[in-house]
């Protein structure tokens, strides 16, 4: 008999390194949970298009953040969400595992690595996928509000920011703190639980 297993949507913005720890830790989750992810593309260039963001992060956003959106957006219409997983993991490993530039040549190196079609980076410069791509953000963004950022992850009826976490637990440990996540995220009138960053993102 087939387990049936729970569909996790997650958003993302290739850019995030703190969504990138959650999006690997999901895939381990899904070794040890029967629980099978589905990616979607969110912008931290709109999520913060309208917020009172410092003027060198906006120019970063505009110049550095559209391209692999736009590029993601173009995978998942063209190819299919499993295609979209497969370039988010190529992408993500060489902006943070490799810490490569946020260029077009990296977008494109990642089309290459993840074995698609090299005139997807022609989405890059366009404006074609925008429309596409504002809905899939505020599909996420709906779900949990305006005050948070990327990743969300939705199962079912309950939808959540987070977690930041790192290193990205591995194993049994990477099944507890998505039972953890699920049981507080899933009570009703839960809101919040944070504490201070101490460490930054630990690729491996």
């Amino acid at each position: 008999m087939t387990e049936q297993r729970v569909r996790a949507d997650f958003w993302f913005d290739p850019l995030c390194p703190w969504a990138w720890m959650a999006s690997r830790w999901l895939l381990e989750v899904e070794r040890v949970r029967p629980v099978r992810p589905r990616w979607h593309v969110m912008s931290l260039a709109v999520l913060n298009e309208d917020k009172d963001v410092s003027e060198d992060y906006r120019r970063m956003l505009r110049e550095q953040s559209w391209w692999g959106v736009r590029v993601a957006v173009a995978v998942e219409q063209r190819l299919g969400n499993e295609e979209l997983g497969r370039f988010y993991t190529a992408l993500g490993t060489r902006l943070h595992n490799r810490a490569q530039p946020r260029s077009l040549e990296t977008v494109a190196a990642a089309l290459a690595d993840a074995g698609q079609p090299a005139d997807l980076i022609e989405a890059a410069r366009s404006t074609d996928y925008d429309e596409a791509l504002r809905k899939s953000h505020h599909d996420g963004m709906d779900r949990v509000g305006q005050e948070v950022g990327t990743p969300v992850i939705s199962v079912g009826n309950v939808a959540f920011f987070g977690p930041v976490v790192s290193p990205a637990p591995r194993g049994e440990a990477a099944g507890r703190l998505w039972d953890g996540v699920l049981l507080v995220a899933g009570t009703d009138g839960f809101f919040e639980l944070k504490r201070s960053r101490t460490r930054q993102p630990i690729f491996d």
